[in-house]
Order: structure tokens, then C-alpha cells, then sequence
């Protein structure tokens, strides 16, 4: 990959906070929700409750695809990014520490939770890793994207 994209990537994933995943139920139906992330690099972290239906489908299959975007008023200021990755549970305890502790950080502007921060044995944490990243941005053209293989 080069240097160009993979500054685009992080700018975009450092700009967003949510996106959509789309997991793979056990009759072959994709399911897509929306969850919020955090991100060390090129590598994604987001939770979901314990016995969830993604974490139930990412046990089964660690097979995941994702997208980050965010509406515009100008069709040719679209951009985004779409991932095919693999997603597995954390189970390093300071590793899931780290990500809880990194997820408030991304709403500076927010107030306080109206609960507490949830621990590492009430949630299930995953770490996505990204095999192909396609960068979408129509200002280089209507449905322009560059693909990164990582």
C-alpha cells in the first residue's frame, strides 16, 4: 500500500466513529449493524453484548466486511472506506483494558455516561484486521475508488 493512501485511510478512520459491519448468520444471510470504533492504525476494535447475534456469527465465521462513511449534500464529496477483514474476540485482558479506556476519547464533546463504562467480562471486544481497503472518493471521478491490499 502505499504512503498516499494509507494517510487517506487513517484521515478517514480518524474523522468517523461508527460504521456499518456485515457478519455472516448461520443460513448464509448477511446481517449489517452499525457500531462505534476505535482504531490503532489500520487495526479496528468495536464491541458488542456477550452473547450478541455478531458475536455469535464472528465465533462461527471470522469473516467480516465494513464501511465508513458519512452524508453529504454534495454528491461528488463523497468519500469512504470498505473493508473485507477478519475479526477476532480479544481476549488479552490489558489489550481489551487499552480499548475500553480509547473509546470515550472519541467524543471529546460528549458528557458524562449515564452509566458506567462497561469492563472486559460484561462485553465482547473484537479486533478487526483489514485484508483488502477500497477508498472511495468521488471528487477523483463519480464512484471513484482505489483499492489497498494490506
Amino acid at each position: 500500500m502505499d504512503d498516499e493512501i494509507r494517510r487517506k485511510i487513517l484521515a478517514l478512520l480518524d474523522q468517523h466513529r461508527i460504521m456499518t459491519v456485515a457478519t455472516l448468520r448461520p443460513d448464509g444471510w448477511p446481517q449489517a449493524t452499525t457500531v462505534g470504533y476505535v482504531n490503532e492504525g489500520l487495526t479496528l476494535y468495536f464491541l458488542c453484548g456477550l452473547d450478541s447475534q455478531k458475536a455469535r456469527n464472528l465465533a462461527r465465521d471470522d469473516r467480516l466486511s465494513l464501511t465508513i462513511d458519512h452524508d453529504t449534500a454534495d454528491l461528488m464529496a463523497i468519500t469512504g472506506l470498505s473493508m473485507a477483514a477478519r475479526a477476532r474476540a480479544v481476549d488479552d485482558r490489558a489489550e481489551a483494558e487499552k480499548v475500553l479506556r480509547m473509546l470515550p476519547l472519541k467524543y471529546p464533546d460528549a458528557g458524562p455516561l449515564p452509566m458506567k463504562m462497561p469492563g472486559p467480562d460484561e462485553v465482547r471486544l473484537f479486533r478487526v484486521t483489514p485484508t483488502v481497503i477500497s477508498v472511495l472518493d468521488y471528487s477523483k471521478g463519480f464512484g471513484h475508488t482505489d483499492l489497498a491490499v494490506c
